[in-house]
């Protein structure tokens, strides 16, 4: 193999490597930290965690509530420390494509599994909350499922319907066949 056959080969070898190189390099200035990422209809998954206690069920509390009733109300807790059985925290956190993330949270703390004391964030009612999810998207109004006179008058008239005599069912077998052969 002469230098002349073997130059070309290398010098296309180089050309792709340069190009390859560029291509790989200008790529990385495409994504930009200012781009939004949402204008791409990216989708974000819906993350929900705890549970969510509305301003009605803190307001149906009343110090001296044994703890039964307490669960009844507002659920089981998300946090039920060993250190600490005197104290229930109930978190919630909701992450959600379009709206702001929301997060609240209730502390209740019981003497002698009773309800002594609770703490906690300014919680929204249930309207309000799913006010708060439902975000700046507005409504659209279903459409007016309704006929006129004019349009029923395209299709023929319903014939009446033939009624089917009864008839008893058959009864049931007195016996029913084995489901295993008979031992040899």
């Amino acid at each position: 193999m002469t230098a002349y056959q073997s130059f070309p080969y290398s010098w296309f070898l180089r050309l792709m490597l340069g190009l390859a190189v560029a291509v790989g390099l200008s790529a990385c200035s495409l994504v930009s930290p200012h781009v939004n990422l949402e204008q791409f209809g990216l989708y974000k998954p819906e993350v929900v965690q705890g549970n969510f206690v509305s301003r009605e069920q803190r307001q149906a509390l009343r110090l001296g509530m044994a703890r039964a009733q307490v669960k009844e109300i507002l659920g089981t807790p998300l946090v039920s420390s060993l250190f600490h059985g005197d104290r229930w925290d109930y978190v919630f956190t909701i992450r959600r494509q379009g709206v702001a993330p929301q997060s609240f949270k209730l502390t209740v703390l019981f003497k002698a599994d009773t309800l002594s004391q609770i703490d906690g964030d300014e919680l929204p009612s249930e309207n309000e909350f799913v006010q708060r999810l439902v975000g700046d998207k507005k409504l659209s109004t279903p459409p007016l499922l309704q006929a006129r006179e004019e349009d029923l008058r395209k299709f023929p008239p319903a014939k009446a319907a033939t009624p089917v005599p009864f008839t008893a069912p058959l009864p049931l077998p007195s016996s029913y066949p084995p489901l295993e052969p008979d031992a040899r």
